[in-house]
């Protein structure tokens, strides 16, 4: 398997965000990926502001318009596209994530679980999570989710463990609290934490993270990795850097 991770940098607009993802999926797809990883809410990023009024137009429905604008790209190139979005469903809002098929349907669809997307007095009749984790079988082997936090979380750690995915799609948001894009911190700190928590699930995984400037997504800095189940970091992108990360599995 072919995948590439996806370092999108997130634009103003859904609608410009959805072209930019659209053409680099193709740029991927003409580099022979079977597999395209794009980070976690990345329609919009990570701009809610617990404000209902303002958060719920930044949800898609799934399936949406958007869903099946890249269900057609998955169609036309023969790929798979797994893609972090926030989803809407009536008058509530999820940190979501979908695997869609080359055939165009959607495989799978996880709700993040780890409440952390949103502010601890978000209402919780409007901000929800997750409860499920599971798998889907695919031609290039069985695939499961966690969304950012999730990996972290001791409890989905396990579930995740015992459910014996072959490949564990991470797409996440992440920044620093200075908004600062600073590899050395990275490499130091936060970089042996995700590889620490990969190890403890025991299963290869496909991380990215969204690339944007401190006015969105709160300065998320990018990066990509792809992490073995024993912890060992195969392949990895820079921060800072918009692009794409193609790994050979």
């Amino acid at each position: 398997m072919r995948a590439a991770l996806i370092v999108h940098r997130v634009l103003a607009g859904a609608d410009a965000n959805l072209a930019s993802i659209r053409k680099t999926l193709n740029q991927a797809a003409d580099a022979g990926a079977d597999l395209i990883l794009f980070p976690e809410a990345a329609l919009t990023g990570l701009t809610n502001n617990d404000d209902p009024a303002h958060d719920l137009p930044l949800g898609q429905a799934i399936p949406g318009p958007a869903t099946q604008a890249l269900s057609t790209d998955t169609r036309r190139r023969g790929i798979w596209l797994a893609i972090g979005l926030l989803e809407r469903d009536g008058n509530r809002l999820y940190d979501s994530a979908v695997l869609i098929a080359p055939d165009g349907e959607i495989k799978l669809k996880y709700r993040r679980i780890q409440p952390q997307w949103h502010g601890r007095r978000a209402d919780p009749s409007v901000y929800g999570q997750g409860a499920g984790l599971a798998k889907v079988g695919t031609p290039l082997g069985a695939f499961a989710f966690l969304i950012c936090g999730d990996l972290f979380d001791d409890g989905l750690i396990r579930r995740a463990r015992k459910l014996r995915p072959d490949w564990l799609l991470v797409p996440f948001a992440r920044c620093f609290e200075d908004g600062a894009w600073n590899q050395a911190r990275w490499d130091r700190e936060e970089l042996p934490a995700y590889a620490a928590r990969v190890k403890l699930a025991g299963v290869t995984a496909l991380l990215t993270n969204n690339l944007a400037d401190k006015s969105m997504d709160m300065g998320a800095f990018g990066g990509a990795m792809a992490v073995t189940g024993d912890g060992t970091v195969i392949a990895s992108l820079p921060l800072g850097r918009q692009g794409m990360l193609l790994v050979d599995l």
